[in-house]
């Protein structure tokens, strides 16, 4: 795929593509949908599939303090966007001056004349351009001045409620990672950078990996089932995961994100990682003891292994970079 970044200022951007515009936060569902009819429409036509997305989320700069944390880095949403068909990723810097920009100008100077597009794409609950004015019927007002065609798409919905980034992002804080999947279409994952903690995993005898998370938004507090992608390995394992502050052993509580791979114990140390939640076990603890402790995550492996029995994770799809 290819990746234009700042693409109103490129000598030579793409031109006549299908094109779907928004944040795609998670590229859960509901965006799925819409990439789906946006390539198959480019490919009916001869012509481009292609993204344009923004950078940073417009909330941080309209509203920083209402921003949220995202599902996904830039660079893990790209990852995705390319999965899902998409031949031409467009990542426009949000600033103060686009966002003043009125979005019938930015249909005439962007869509119309740097890009040419052929279709437009968007979801029937994406706004754009200043005082967010930019609707699929303004876009469809335009149809004949601008020459392309204007597709409003309806929003997924799943048990009855409709998919959104809010949404997915509610489950994930309150740690309801399977629901989270569910509506993200793939295990919710993170991207991270294993480093050298103070090894005391190892010395309760179940070693861990100390991640430190790219993400911004992961789940709550507790210990979840995962699986862990290491790539000089070239495969995911089994694991179980805690996000939490270790309070039986530390007066320290900065959040910490440890996870103990079943039947694994090689130096993985300084690699980045993929972690993907697939379950949560339970909430996050405070033992009477380290031996306490032990006696817990010993139940904890043991249930991660009968899980792994019933969905092994050479059955599972997933998103592995």
């Amino acid at each position: 795929m290819l990746v234009l970044r700042d693409p109103l200022v490129s000598d030579e951007p793409p031109r006549e593509a299908v094109l779907t515009i928004g944040n795609f936060d998670g590229v859960h569902l509901g965006h799925q949908d819409i990439l789906r009819q946006v390539v198959e429409r480019a490919q009916g036509m001869g012509v481009e599939a292609t993204a344009m997305t923004f950078d940073p989320h417009p909330l941080k700069v309209l509203r920083p303090k209402d921003a949220p944390r995202l599902l996904t880095t830039l660079s893990q949403k790209l990852e995705l966007l390319g999965r899902h068909g998409i031949e031409v990723a467009l990542v426009v810097p949000f600033t103060h001056r686009l966002r003043r920009m009125a979005a019938a100008e930015f249909v005439r100077r962007v869509l119309v004349e740097r890009l040419a597009v052929r279709e437009v794409f968007i979801g029937e609950g994406f706004r754009f351009g200043a005082d967010r004015e930019g609707t699929v019927e303004l876009l469809r007002s335009m149809e004949a001045e601008g020459g392309y065609s204007a597709h409003g798409i309806r929003s997924v919905r799943h048990d009855a409620e409709v998919v959104s980034s809010t949404r997915i992002r509610r489950l994930v804080a309150h740690g309801r990672v399977e629901e989270a999947g569910s509506l993200l279409g793939r295990p919710l994952l993170v991207d991270g950078l294993v480093f050298r903690g103070e090894r005391l995993g190892r010395k309760l005898g179940f070693p861990t990996l100390n991640t430190q998370v790219e993400n911004e938004l992961f789940p709550a507090r507790g210990v979840y089932i995962t699986a862990v992608f290491i790539p000089s390995f070239e495969r995911s394992f089994p694991a179980v995961t805690n996000i939490g502050v270790r309070p039986t052993v530390y007066e320290n509580y900065s959040t910490t994100v440890e996870s103990h791979i079943i039947d694994f114990s090689a130096d993985v140390y300084h690699e980045s990682v993929r972690l993907f939640f697939l379950q949560r076990l339970r909430d996050e603890r405070v033992f009477s003891s380290p031996m306490a402790l032990v006696a817990q995550i010993r139940r904890d492996v043991v249930l991660a292994r009968a899980w792994f029995e019933a969905h092994p994770l050479s059955s599972m799809e997933l998103v592995t970079p």
